[in-house]
Formats: structure tokens, sequence, C-alpha cells
């Protein structure tokens, strides 16, 4: 397995993908697939964004400042995704809106993930190089192991904000 920070976040986001198509090539009636899928999504856009948010964008953010318009963004569009993930774990797979609000979600993170790979990813490989990409991605493998699996309920998000400005 490569440490390189980017190819990991590829990774992440090949399986991401690879979700997105098995909900979408399930039958308008398959409720049981579509929320087991819509499980595995969760899990995996929770870990991903939690590895991005809390190692990626701040060490590219601090390393590269030019890229703060950028990160800043990815932020938002993080923020988006949490807001639909905390709404889809909430509902059950045969709410008249769930196949809706999933179809939403993947067209955001596909958006998402088109800007960072295409854009971004190689702004950041030119400027990091090898070597500091391969620290990134060592500490994110690390950070991996303790991630959430599941969305912050935002009772739970309200008081780490809490703490974190108290």
């Amino acid at each position: 397995m490569s440490t390189d920070a980017i190819v990991i976040l590829r990774d992440d986001h090949k399986e991401i993908r690879k979700l997105f198509r098995e909900f979408e090539k399930a039958g308008h009636d398959a409720h049981a697939t579509k929320g087991r899928l819509v499980k595995k999504i969760i899990e995996a856009l929770t870990v991903h964004t939690y590895l991005e948010n809390e190692c990626m964008y701040p060490e590219v953010r601090e390393l590269l400042p030019d890229l703060e318009d950028d990160i800043l963004e990815s932020y938002e569009e993080h923020h988006v995704a949490d807001v639909l993930v905390m709404e889809l774990a909430a509902m059950k797979p045969d709410d008249e809106r769930f196949t809706a609000k999933t179809t939403v979600l993947i067209e955001n993170v596909d958006h998402h993930i088109d800007e960072e790979e295409q854009e971004w990813f190689p702004k950041v490989r030119e400027e990091l190089g090898r070597k500091r990409l391969q620290e990134i991605g060592a500490r994110m493998i690390e950070l991996r192991k303790k991630a959430p699996t599941a969305p912050q309920q935002p009772g739970a998000l309200k008081k780490a904000v809490h703490a974190m400005t108290a």
C-alpha cells in the first residue's frame, strides 16, 4: 500500500464512486439494496472527509497558502455533504426522498472529487513533492484507525464546537 497522501485519497475516491455506481444501478424498488449501499457510502465518506479535514487540508493550508481559497471551498463542500449524510442516516430506504437525497449527495461529491483530482491534486503534488506527500499519507494511515465511521449527531457536534471555543 502506498503512503502517498494523494494516492490514498484517490483510492478512497475510487471506492466511493464504485458505491455510487452500485446505488445508481439498483432498481427503483430495491430499498434493501439501496439502504445497505447508503450505509457503506456514509461510512466511506465519513472516514474520507475526516482524513481530509483533520490531516490533508490543514497541512496543505499551512504549506501552500496560495491554495487557501481551494481549501476553504473544499471545507464548504464537505459541510454540504455532511448535512446530507446526517439526514440520510436518519432516513429509511423506503422514505419518499431517500433516493433523491442520495442522488444529490452523489452529484455533489462527484463534483468535489473531480475538482480535487483535476485541479487541486496536481498543484499539491507539484508543490509538495513525493517525500512530503508520503509523510502526510503516513499520518493519514494512522488517523484512519481512529476515524469516525458514522456522522456526528448535531448535539455532539455542537458540544465539540463549544468545547473548542470555550
